[in-house]
């Protein structure tokens, strides 16, 4: 998916294991399947929490598809964060087999 120059994209196969990853699915989203250390803040709250975001690092930020992670990238951007869009979102991560943990204790999928 491109999203113009404004939003830096990354692969999931290129996220370092360390990395800040930011999760801004919803909450049922979140519990049916996650990347492992990742901090979840759904889009709707990220304006009033961005304050959690770190602003010394890279931020890599996903969602399901793409779509809701290239906005939160495009306005982390414009307020001085530096952020990229894991292309493909969890679908893609959970395609190249990156880990993923669920909340239900079920086997964790892209919800």
């Amino acid at each position: 998916m491109v999203f113009g120059p404004a939003v830096p994209e990354v692969d999931p196969g290129g996220v370092p294991d360390d990395a800040y990853l930011l999760d801004v699915r919803e909450a049922d989203e979140w519990s049916a399947g996650h990347a492992p250390g990742a901090v979840h803040i759904p889009l709707f709250d990220l304006a009033t929490r961005a304050g959690e975001v770190p602003r010394d690092r890279e931020v890599y930020v996903i969602c399901r598809s793409g779509g809701r992670s290239a906005q939160a990238v495009r306005a982390l951007n414009d307020a001085g964060w530096r952020a990229s869009n894991v292309t493909g979102g969890m679908h893609a991560w959970a395609v190249a087999g990156r880990e993923m943990r669920s909340e239900t204790g079920a086997q964790p999928v892209v919800a």
